[in-house]
């Protein structure tokens, strides 16, 4: 796997904690939207998912 590669898969799991911990935080104030822990898991669910494609388009 290149640097670059890396690197994208670094920027994407920082954003994407950046991300979830704005989502928990907003569900959190807002405890009529849904559960807090099912929306943390549901956007861990997806940075995985993200970040397993990013690292197997880029393996040969």
């Amino acid at each position: 796997m290149s640097t670059l590669a890396l690197l994208v898969v670094l920027l994407l799991v920082l954003v994407g904690l950046l991300f979830l911990g704005a989502l928990a935080y907003a569900v959190h104030r807002l405890p009529v939207l849904t559960q807090p822990v099912m929306v943390a898991l549901t956007g861990a669910a997806v940075l995985v998912a993200m970040v397993t494609a990013v690292v197997s388009a880029s393996t040969p």
